[in-house]
């Protein structure tokens, strides 16, 4: 099957490639973030995640699939098999906030230089575009397959994953699936993930104004800015790589520029709110109060192991525990922030919460873990696994093995599931491209491209086992 796929995978490449393009320019430019203020009964994450929902069962419906809405919460296209026993493919139509930092239009494809640049493009539009395409791949040769491949679009994966919980409320899980929103070769096992927020005690005597930073959960901020009052001169302000103080009255005003990394990378990025809080704290422009908290909250963003809050752990498949304190802000008078834990096998969401919070306590403070998703782990050896490892060597030329991840996908939600690709971490970018869920997301087309060749190929593969 190899060389005989290769050519046609390459002819459909030749003749598509445009319209996969166009398919994911329609999508990225429709800003699909959650919107639960904005939420109606047919939009119930809010009219951008319907509005790319919408558009994503459009393109399958133009492609000739049979497509079913799931009242706004998800949807499928469906190419019918011998058998309705399902292979799944699920991706998410949604995405994070496109927030600061980006030096080309979010909402919109730019294509330069062999890249495709936008919100979503890599996470999660562009892969699931490119995914059907694999699957039209199929339509096309017009043979009937021995299983139904089901094409899931979800609309809410960047923050409960409801659509999925609501989707398995009222179907049967695909005998197999996979989702194209990760990382190659293939992924049996992710972490742990767990979240939840610091609360300090109300602050009556404080000097910030304000304080915010980050743009979501999830990710590593790259920036955070605080406003306090100040009574010093302009120029009595340190210097800081990565700080900026500018003071107005008797108004300061602090920014802080990191980069932004996704939670399941927290090495790859710079915490801007470290940056800000640092900087406050070793200035003393905080009054007592604030600086109890602040001392607290620097216990979170100065290391990503969780060893300031009590809680590092690691085994054997997921390595150490990860805690990033991805968002922070005033809410009335007391301040918040965010922590995301990505967590082994050898610690609990529960254990977590405990530690935390009597840590919080010494400093008058309180934590809540608001979202938990345990670990799981499926057999490497096993013959859907090898067929997914098995495509994907065949179609780059390399012996590849699987892996795990600290990273939190749809395959965690199924009964059976794995993450599968596009991107390879282990490649070099330009400067100007950026990852998932910070500014300037880029991936490049070529590596699209081979995401079809192998999806192409797994399909084949899947379609010869006894699943």
């Amino acid at each position: 099957m190899a060389d005989e796929l290769r050519g046609e995978i390459q002819a459909y490449l030749d003749e598509h490639w445009n319209d996969v393009v166009a398919d994911i320019e329609s999508l990225v430019r429709i800003a699909s973030v959650e919107d639960l203020a904005s939420a109606e009964p047919t939009a119930p994450y809010g009219p951008g995640p319907r509005a790319a929902l919408d558009q994503a069962l459009a393109i399958a419906r133009r492609m000739g699939f049979e497509v079913h809405d799931c009242e706004g919460r998800i949807g499928y296209a469906d190419l019918p098999g011998s058998s309705s026993k399902q292979v799944g493919i699920i991706g998410h139509v949604d995405v994070v906030p496109a927030g600061p930092g980006w030096h080309f239009e979010p909402y919109s494809v730019t294509r330069k230089d062999g890249f495709l640049l936008g919100r979503g493009v890599m996470d999660d539009k562009g892969p699931i575009v490119t995914a059907l395409h694999a699957v039209k791949f199929w339509l096309d040769k017009g043979a009937v397959l021995p299983y139904t491949i089901r094409v899931l679009f979800g609309a809410n994966e960047e923050t409960n994953m409801k659509d999925a919980a609501y989707y398995r409320e009222h179907n049967d899980d695909p005998a197999f699936l996979f989702t194209p929103d990760a990382e190659f070769p293939v992924c049996y096992g992710e972490a742990g993930i767990c979240s939840g927020t610091l609360i300090s005690a109300p602050i009556r005597a404080g000097r910030i104004r304000d304080i915010q930073g980050g743009v979501a959960v999830n990710a590593v901020p790259g920036e955070a800015q605080a406003q306090l009052d100040f009574e010093g001169p302009k120029d009595s302000l340190g210097l800081r790589q990565g700080i900026t103080a500018n003071v107005d009255g008797r108004v300061a005003t602090i920014r802080a520029q990191g980069k932004s990394a996704h939670a399941s990378t927290p090495e790859r990025g710079l915490n801007a709110i470290d940056l800000l809080v640092s900087y406050l704290l070793e200035e003393d422009v905080v009054s007592s109060e604030e600086r109890q908290f602040l001392e607290l909250a620097r216990k979170v963003t100065s290391c990503t192991d969780g060893s300031g809050l009590g809680v590092q752990a690691t085994d054997a498949h997921f390595g150490d525990l990860t805690a990033v304190g991805g968002m922070i802000w005033l809410d009335g008078n007391r301040m918040n922030l965010s922590i995301d834990f990505r967590y082994p096998t050898t610690i609990s969401a529960a254990e977590i919460e405990d530690r935390v919070s009597k840590v919080a306590a010494e400093r008058d403070a309180t934590f809540a873990m608001q979202h938990d998703k345990k670990p799981f782990l499926m057999d490497p050896s096993s013959d859907a696994i090898q067929a997914l490892l098995l495509a994907y060597n065949e179609a780059t030329g390399e012996n590849a093995e699987p892996f795990t991840m600290k990273g939190g996908t749809y395959a965690r939600v199924f009964s059976t599931g794995v993450s599968f690709g596009p991107e390879k971490q282990w490649e070099p970018k330009p400067d100007w491209v950026g990852g998932m869920h910070g500014p300037d997301e880029g991936i490049r087309e070529d590596l699209l491209k081979q995401a079809f060749a192998i999806y192409v190929r797994t399909i084949g593969h899947l379609m010869q086992l006894n699943l």
